[in-house]
């Protein structure tokens, strides 16, 4: 992840429309670190959720309040115990986070208005103390006891935006600090929200790049293996992510909110801007249809008109449809293989295979060239031949494919690669 500037341009409608019916009328948790808040950025992220509410997407801005606790208590000269709601929050911290979240929380109802969104904020944290854990009192830090969907849910059906800040509430008029990214998930959870979508500082994404894409598995093994290296603001969020896809929210996002149109760009492009942990299947493989068929000749015509791939006709791919394979990214086709069967000499052509250009460089190609060896092996193959023209280097470097005669070809095969006139270098790998 990086501060650069989103390369998708969000303006492109005919993208955005692929998403819009997916996401009309879902909630969209959308939680705000407050230093972003405070960014220059954040008068663009209002704008950003009022495209979101322009194609009726529901949102519930839930918001942090850590950066403006610090300011305030540098201003009063205050020491305080704690900043996020996840440490102690004493008597004196708790003061300071009520005022400067309250504060917070008005300044985001009025440039929601100034993007003419109508807002509310609403107490619909019900909190109970942490209590004392590893023997220390944590006093005035509350945990999520639950949420007041019902409440959130009046004002999202009215067309308002709920404006959720991070204090919670008991039954006898208490009030808690409780942290925000926490919250985000349990709101998200009970409104059986589609996505929450952090948006975190610039400075927590200096020290590690992150994977634009992260099942809860790999999640919780890159928080085990590189939590050094990563900013305790990231590490909160994909902590929370994890947590939240396990509870069944199916996407979260974690962005820098500093960079202008990383949300939209997020949302409305097939491969983001941020990082996205996802708890169902994101990626899959799988067999074409019939329906699929004009997909695939759509997803290869730049490579044939390069000369790279063979042309292959409609009629020619339903002759051996079975052969043909698509990987697609959140249902949206971007690569493709096929795998043609010699059974009586024991081989299998790698064939067909290609990566759109918006998504080279994402582990596509290898993983389709994985899956298909793995195929032919559970069909019993001994080898797997190739044909190419310009992709040779690539498979002999990431598949294993080395360079062999023509002869090791199938009659059949053989006698097509010889009529072509492409002159194509010819490629194989023996199968254990």
């Amino acid at each position: 992840m990086t501060n650069d500037r989103p390369v998708v341009n969000v303006s492109d409608l005919r993208e955005i429309l692929q998403y819009v019916p997916r996401f009309r009328e879902r909630v969209f948790v959308v939680a705000v670190d407050g230093e972003v808040a405070a960014s220059e950025n954040f008068a663009n992220v209002l704008l950003d959720l009022a495209v979101l509410r322009s194609l009726s997407v529901k949102v519930v801005l839930v918001h942090g309040a850590s950066h403006q606790v610090v300011e305030l208590a540098r201003e009063r000269g205050v020491a305080l115990t704690n900043s996020d709601g996840t440490g102690v929050t004493d008597e004196a911290t708790l003061e300071l986070s009520i005022m400067a979240a309250i504060r917070l929380t008005n300044q985001m109802m009025e440039g929601l208005s100034a993007v003419d969104l109508r807002a509310a904020y609403i107490n619909a944290i019900i909190a109970h103390p942490a209590g004392i854990l590893g023997g220390q009192d944590f006093q005035y830090t509350g945990r999520v006891e639950r949420v007041d969907a019902k409440a959130l849910r009046l004002l999202l059906d009215e067309g308002i935006v709920p404006v959720v800040p991070p204090l919670g509430f008991d039954g006898e008029g208490r009030t808690y600090r409780v942290n925000s990214d926490a919250a985000a998930v349990e709101v998200a959870e009970e409104l059986s929200a589609a996505k929450i979508i952090y948006l975190a500082p610039a400075a927590a994404f200096s020290a590690k790049t992150l994977p634009r894409q992260l099942s809860v598995t790999e999640t919780q093994e890159l928080l085990k293996k590189s939590r050094g290296d990563l900013s305790p603001s990231v590490v909160s969020k994909l902590e929370c992510a994890a947590r939240a896809c396990g509870q069944g929210v199916p996407r979260v996002h974690v962005l820098n909110g500093a960079v202008n149109e990383a949300l939209l760009t997020e949302i409305f492009s097939h491969e983001g801007f941020g990082t996205m942990v996802y708890s169902n299947e994101y990626q899959q493989i799988r067999r074409i249809f019939k329906k699929d068929v004009r997909a695939v000749i759509s997803l290869i015509r730049q490579s044939v008109q390069g000369e790279e791939l063979v042309r292959r006709t409609r009629a020619e791919i339903l002759e051996h449809l079975e052969d043909y394979w698509l990987l697609e990214v959140d249902k949206t086709p971007v690569a493709c293989v096929a795998l043609h069967l010699y059974p009586q000499e024991a081989s299998g052509e790698l064939a067909c295979l290609y990566v759109s250009k918006a998504h080279e460089n994402q582990g596509y190609g290898r993983k389709l060239m994985a899956f298909v060896e793995n195929l032919a092996k559970e069909k019993g193959l001994k080898r797997l031949f190739a044909l190419s023209t310009q992709a040779f280097n690539y498979l002999q470097q990431k598949g294993g494919f080395s360079e062999v005669s023509a002869e090791i070809l199938p009659a059949e095969r053989r006698g097509k690669y010889e009529a072509s006139g492409r002159n194509s270098k010819v490629l194989a790998k023996t199968l254990p």
